[in-house]
């Protein structure tokens, strides 16, 4: 059995819907998603991953970013959020996740309500 490959096929497949989730709920930098996924190990994700997907979707045009100073006197961060083509992209996304998970809990012989 090979958990851990499926694993990180599940993550590389959903970790793009799961950052615009969290920029949809605000602004963020970009260690400040990878704190958030720590807190779910099936999701947790490296700088290695999550940056270079951070620079695809701001080159696609779903994310802005612009540089805030921080409050503690450390270095200016960069902060993420959507653009209103990410947001129609999430909702799309939404969607899609929506008819997966109804896909899914039919195969298992789930009712939906």
């Amino acid at each position: 059995m090979n958990l851990e490959k499926w694993k990180t096929q599940i993550v590389r497949g959903t970790l793009e819907y799961c950052i615009l989730l969290m920029l949809n709920q605000k602004p963020r930098y970009g260690y400040e998603l990878l704190q958030e996924l720590s807190r779910y190990p099936i999701i947790a994700s490296t700088e290695s991953t999550v940056y270079p997907l951070l620079r695809r979707l701001q080159k696609e045009q779903y994310l802005q970013s612009a540089w805030q100073d921080s409050a503690e006197g450390l270095p200016p961060r960069k902060y993420y959020s959507l653009t209103p083509q990410g947001s129609e992209y999430l909702t799309a996304l939404d969607d899609q996740w929506k008819s997966l998970l109804s896909a899914i809990s039919d195969l298992k012989g789930e009712k939906n309500q």
